[in-house]
């Protein structure tokens, strides 16, 4: 389906698998926040994968939808979980293990968007590419997840706040790199806006799409 040379059900498929993918990640905050002892995600609705709880105007709907019309890679952000640190048990290694969920969750769903592909692939005996059948849209979505998921894992190690990573070296180095992380925290988007603007993180891009076009069904 198009409108105006624009591919209106890519976009669709986009806009739906990164819905799911941040809606897995910040879950994932708010339920490993939970562990240690900080109820505040549960109680704002946030341990759930209904995106609608998690959606940011600009992080989750218009950036996606930019990068999806422009047929770059695909990645966003979605609103953070609120995490109260007074309630948290030992606190610095909380930090560590609450920032690394969201990567990692994605990267156990990328591992899921995989086996399924491969399942879907041996079934209908096609690849993503191949000709249509009532089972290939499904195929898409799973190489979409496994791309995309894994975009978002790579993309919040970069130790830039508010990313995961900074979080999970300032807690993982001494007290004086996590004094520099909020020493630069104020500019982090910027910083962030600069690695896309000036074709960075194609450095980041392109090693994954190599993965995921070797490993993919």
């Amino acid at each position: 389906m198009n409108f105006q040379g624009i591919d209106l059900w890519w976009v669709s498929i986009n806009i739906v698998v990164i819905l799911v993918s941040l809606s897995i990640h910040e879950s994932a905050h708010a339920w490993m926040a939970e562990r240690f002892g900080d109820p505040t995600g549960r109680m704002l609705g946030r341990v759930t994968l209904n995106p609608l709880a998690h959606i940011d105007l600009v992080g989750t709907v218009l950036l996606p939808i930019v990068l999806s019309l422009a047929g770059g890679v695909v990645f966003g952000w979605a609103k953070p979980v609120p995490v109260n640190g007074a309630n948290l048990r030992n606190p610095r290694v909380a930090h560590i293990y609450i920032a690394a969920a969201g990567p990692l969750s994605n990267l156990a769903a990328a591992f899921g968007f995989l086996v399924l592909g491969k399942i879907l692939a041996a079934v209908i005996g096609g690849s993503a590419g191949g000709p249509l059948t009532a089972l290939q849209p499904l195929l898409l979505v799973c190489y979409l997840g496994l791309l995309l998921n894994i975009v978002l894992a790579v993309f919040n190690l970069i130790p830039i706040p508010p990313l995961d990573g900074s979080w999970v070296l300032g807690g993982l180095f001494p007290d004086s790199f996590g004094v520099l992380i909020n020493k630069v925290r104020p500019y982090g988007f910027i910083l962030l806006l600069l690695l896309l603007y000036t074709g960075a993180l194609d450095y980041i891009w392109r090693p994954i799409l190599g993965f995921v076009r070797a490993v993919a069904f």
